[in-house]
C-alpha cells in the first residue's frame, strides 16, 4: 500500500486582502475569522485526520520559514520546501514532488493551497480518502470539483463527463478559466459544470511521467538539484536553478494537457476565501447585517458592513456607514465599498507610489 503524502502550498501574497495581508505576513498565516486560528493552521489539522507530520511538505517562500514553525511546531523542518523566488503552482508542485520521490518512490500525494476554508471536514477527508484510493492502482490524476450553488466569476470551472463515471468518480471533459457573469450562468444550468478548488491527488509515478511529458524544460531545470535535495547543499542548488523555471500554473502545464484525469464532484463547505466580500458573506452578522472581526470595535448607525480591527491596541469606531469594508491595521486604515474587490490590487498599488513601501 502507498504511503499517502500531503503537499501544503503556502507561498502567496494574498494582495486583494491589503492592508492585512501584507508581502510581509501574508493571508495564510492571518485569522480572518475570528476562529483563533491561521488559515495554513486551519488546513494542516484538517489533513492532519488523514496524514501523519512527517508525510506533510509546506512549500513556501523563504522569507516565510520563521513564520511557518510558529504556526506549525509540530511539522518537522525538513517538511518545509522553501522556494528562493514564486513560479505560480507548477513549479512549486514539481519542486515538491522530486522532493517526496527521493524519499518514497511509489509515494501517494494530495495537493491543497494553505489559505482555503472547509467547513464540513468529515465530508473533506471522505472525499480525499476516495480520491487516494483511486490513484492507489491507477495512473489517473484525480481533482477536487466543487458543487456550485451560485454564478461566481471568481473561481475555475471544471467541466465533467456525466455519462463517465466509476463510483461517483467523473471523467473531466475540460478546464475553463474564470468565466464572466453570462458564462458563469450557462455553466450553472448546464449542470455538468463544477468549482475548481486547486485540489490534485495523484500517485509520484503518474505525476512524474505527466511532467516530464507536459514540462519537460521544467525538469530537466529542477532535475540539476537533484543531487542536493536534502542535503546542506539544497538551498543553493534550487537558488541557481528557480529563476530559469517557466512560470505556470499547474491547471495550464499539466492538468489540461493530461488524458486520464478525473473529477470528484463534492459538498464540502468550500471557499478560498479570495477576497474582503467573501470574508463578509462567511462572517455571521448582527441585526443590522454587520460582520465584526477582531476587538475593540464600536459601530454605530451602521449597516451591511465587514469592519475588521487587525490593530491590537487601537480602538475602532465608525459610524454612519452603509455597505462598506472597513479594515483597521497598525499602520492603515482602508474603507472601500462593499463588492468594490477588484479595485484594492490598484488601492495597494497607489499607496507604494505615494505613501512608500512601508504601508504596503
Amino acid at each position: 500500500m502507498r504511503t499517502p503524502y500531503c503537499v501544503i502550498m503556502a507561498g502567496g501574497i494574498g494582495s486583494r486582502f491589503w492592508p492585512m495581508s501584507t508581502e510581509q505576513t501574508p493571508k495564510q498565516f492571518l485569522d480572518f475569522l475570528g476562529t483563533g486560528e491561521s488559515l495554513i493552521q486551519q488546513t494542516y489539522r484538517r489533513v492532519r485526520r488523514i496524514f501523519e507530520p512527517e508525510n506533510i511538505l509546506i512549500v513556501t517562500h523563504a522569507n516565510y520559514r520563521i513564520q511557518t514553525k510558529e504556526h506549525l511546531p509540530e511539522l518537522p523542518e525538513k517538511n518545509i520546501i522553501l522556494e528562493p523566488l514564486r513560479r505560480n503552482t507548477a513549479p512549486c508542485i514539481a519542486y515538491a514532488a522530486l522532493k517526496i520521490k527521493k524519499r518514497d518512490a511509489s509515494a501517494n500525494i494530495y495537493i491543497t493551497p494553505a489559505d482555503h476554508l472547509i467547513s464540513d471536514e468529515e465530508a473533506f477527508e471522505v472525499q480525499i480518502r476516495k480520491g487516494l484510493e483511486k490513484t492507489e492502482d491507477s495512473d489517473y490524476f484525480v481533482t477536487i470539483g466543487i458543487k456550485p450553488h451560485k454564478p461566481e466569476t471568481g473561481y475555475g470551472y471544471i467541466q465533467y463527463d456525466e455519462t463517465k463515471y466509476e463510483e461517483d468518480i467523473f471523467s473531466v471533459k475540460a478546464f475553463t478559466e474564470k468565466p464572466d457573469l453570462e458564462h458563469a450562468k450557462l455553466f450553472i444550468q448546464s449542470g455538468d459544470f463544477l468549482w475548481n478548488a486547486g485540489m490534485f491527488i495523484w500517485n509520484i509515478e503518474a505525476l512524474s511521467a505527466g511532467l516530464d511529458k507536459h514540462l519537460p524544460d521544467l525538469m530537466s531545470t529542477l532535475g540539476q538539484a537533484w543531487n542536493d535535495l536534502d542535503t546542506k547543499y539544497e538551498a543553493e542548488s534550487i537558488a541557481k536553478v528557480y529563476s530559469e523555471c517557466e512560470n505556470i500554473s499547474i491547471d495550464y502545464g499539466l492538468m489540461e494537457r493530461a488524458n486520464k484525469v478525473c473529477v470528484i464532484p463534492t459538498v464540502m463547505g468550500w471557499s478560498d476565501i479570495g477576497n474582503w466580500g467573501a470574508v463578509y458573506d462567511l462572517s455571521k452578522k448582527d441585526h443590522n447585517g454587520n460582520a465584526i472581526v477582531g476587538q475593540n470595535i464600536i459601530a454605530q448607525h451602521c449597516k451591511n458592513c465587514l469592519i475588521v480591527n487587525g490593530a491590537e491596541n487601537k480602538a475602532l469606531v465608525v459610524d454612519g456607514l452603509e455597505e462598506k469594508i472597513v479594515v483597521q491595521t497598525d499602520k492603515t486604515s482602508l474603507t472601500f465599498p462593499l463588492g468594490n474587490d477588484q479595485a484594492i490590487k490598484q488601492i495597494a498599488k497607489a499607496v507604494r507610489v505615494e505613501l512608500g513601501e512601508d504601508f504596503v
